[in-house]
């Protein structure tokens, strides 16, 4: 948690985000401009692309949009007919990258151009490849629409660089699957996996050094240059690294101080004293990104308690109801309970 009075800023993403929504609401029967003055964005937002807005309230729009109009793939049907370009910025620093590799590792650079709560990253292990893609939503607003919609935005990004015929593996995503997955199918068009521990995209590895054939090099070193004074990750708070180490390394366990440290090329006790100027501290970082996985984990119904409480890195169940009755103020099971009523 931060220090008393230290105010966090909101996540930002462009209005772009919200490209087709007004459409798509329309098509479900919901009149867009009293949904996105309900939950407090501006009505240019709709007519507007380059707009920061909050990515919290864009993410509520989507889930009282889908909830409303009983369309489960609400965010899917948005992202549909998505192209590179309603990613302004960060089309430009990606699109003449030679490979999927430097594109991705790019896109992961600069993606606060466009998004500021979204973090991707890239993993490889043996022979496949994970692109996962996490929402730093700081609140527990449901993310599930915002969530396909990224997924989709990406799939639809790669189809258009590698070729339409590219498949990747699986598309995976840490909800349940839908009653009806008519609209993942159309518009994924890959093998589907629901209640998993990530969200991304799995690919084989060798895919990573696929070149893309409309780069220009030449075009690519224009566009740094030009671009170089947007680039403001560098400038990005210690305590927003460590929050997007500890969303990659949760799950499998490793999210420890010093892995943490080790992945900022520092030790332990430096990266407390930076965290400290910021009013953070590592443990607070780790507690709010429990905070935000624990509603998405807890969503797929199916899922055991006890996996769980792997998911979130405590080394027992019962300490993970300790924690979870703390914050919540109530068992896991009884938030299951009443979120189900």
């Amino acid at each position: 948690m931060a220090t008393p009075g230290k105010t966090l800023m909101p996540r930002l993403v462009r209005s772009a985000s919200l490209t087709h929504y007004a459409e798509t609401a329309r098509a479900a029967g919901l009149d867009p401009y009293r949904l996105i003055a309900e939950v407090g964005l501006p009505a240019a937002s709709l007519a507007e692309s380059d707009l920061k807005i909050p990515a919290d309230k864009v993410a509520l729009l989507l889930e009282m949009s889908a909830q409303r109009s009983g369309v489960e793939a609400f965010g899917l049907t948005m992202a549909e007919s998505r192209r590179a370009s309603n990613l302004g910025l960060l089309a430009l620093y990606v699109r003449d990258e030679p490979t999927l590799r430097r594109a991705l590792n790019a896109a992961a650079r600069f993606r606060h151009l466009h998004n500021e709560a979204l973090f991707l990253a890239l993993e490889e292990e043996g022979d496949v490849a994970i692109i996962r893609e996490e929402l730093l939503g700081g609140s527990v607003v449901p993310v599930r629409q915002v969530t396909e919609v990224a997924v989709a935005v990406m799939v639809r990004l790669l189809r258009f660089f590698l070729g339409d015929d590219w498949k990747p593996r699986a598309i995976c995503f840490t909800h349940d699957a839908p009653r009806d997955r008519a609209a993942h199918v159309r518009v994924l068009r890959s093998s589907l996996k629901f209640g998993q521990s990530f969200s991304g995209i799995v690919c084989d590895v060798h895919d990573l050094d696929l070149p893309f054939p409309a780069a220009d090099p030449v075009m690519g070193r224009y566009v740094r240059r030009l671009l170089g004074s947007v680039d403001t990750a560098a400038d990005a708070p210690l305590s927003d690294e460590v929050r997007k180490l500890v969303f990659l390394l949760l799950p499998s366990g490793r999210s420890s101080n010093d892995t943490v440290a080790g992945q900022l090329a520092m030790s332990r006790r430096t990266m407390h004293r930076h965290l400290a100027k910021e009013g953070m501290s590592y443990m607070s970082i780790l507690d709010a990104v429990r905070g935000e996985l624990v509603p998405r984990y807890l969503e797929r119904r199916e899922r055991p308690l006890s996996e769980i409480s792997s998911l979130l890195g405590f080394s027992e169940p019962s300490a993970f109801t300790r924690w979870f009755r703390s914050k919540f103020g109530c068992s896991p099971t009884e938030y299951r309970e009443n979120k189900a009523r």
